[in-house]
C-alpha cells in the first residue's frame, strides 16, 4: 500500500507544540536537519537581516540580545530573544499562510511574533532597530505584568 502526502487547509487549526526533550517531538534527524539548514541560513543572510542585525548591535536592547536564525520547535525564525519569548521576522516572499500557521504554532507556546518588512528595514534600518526596540519594552512590560498580578514595579532589566 503506498502512502501519500494530505495537506491541511489553510484555516485550520495550528498543530500544537509539545516541549519534549531536545526536541517538541521531532526526531532527532529532522532536528539535526532544522539545525543545519538554520546554519546555512545565518552564514549567507538577506541584505534586510544583515541591516537588521547591524542596526540591533549598535542599539541599547536593555541587556537582551537577539540570536539569528534560531530553531524553535521545528520552525526557523530570522531573530529570537528567548529570555522575552518575542520573535522577529523579516516579511518578504514567503507564503502567507504558512507564515500564519506557524506565527500561530509559536504563539501557543508563548511566543510573541511581531513581523517587519523587508523593504522597510531595507529603507531605515534604524528605524527598524527602535520598533524592535519599543516591542521589547512592551513583552518585557507583558510578562512582568504576568509574573507580579499585584502590579509592583518589576525589578531586573529595564527597557
Amino acid at each position: 500500500m503506498k502512502k501519500t502526502l494530505t495537506l491541511r487547509e489553510p484555516d485550520a487549526a495550528a498543530p500544537a507544540i509539545k516541549k519534549k526533550g531536545r526536541g517538541w517531538e521531532i526526531s532527532e534527524k529532522r532536528l539535526d536537519a532544522l539545525h543545519e539548514r538554520a546554519r546555512e541560513m545565518k552564514r549567507n543572510p538577506t541584505p534586510a537581516q544583515e541591516a537588521l542585525a547591524a542596526a540591533l548591535a549598535a542599539t541599547d536592547t536593555g541587556g537582551y540580545s537577539f540570536k539569528r536564525k534560531t530553531v524553535i520547535g521545528s520552525a526557523i525564525v530570522d531573530f529570537a530573544c528567548k529570555p522575552l519569548m518575542l520573535v522577529i521576522e523579516l516579511s518578504g516572499d514567503e507564503d502567507a499562510a504558512f507564515a500564519a500557521t506557524r506565527d500561530r504554532s509559536l504563539a501557543e507556546v508563548g511566543y510573541r511574533v511581531e513581523r517587519i518588512a523587508a523593504d522597510a528595514v531595507l529603507a531605515d534600518p534604524d528605524a527598524a532597530a527602535a520598533q524592535v526596540v519599543n516591542v521589547m519594552r512592551e513583552r518585557w512590560q507583558e510578562r512582568r505584568t504576568r509574573a507580579k498580578p499585584d502590579g509592583a514595579a518589576p525589578r531586573g532589566r529595564a527597557g
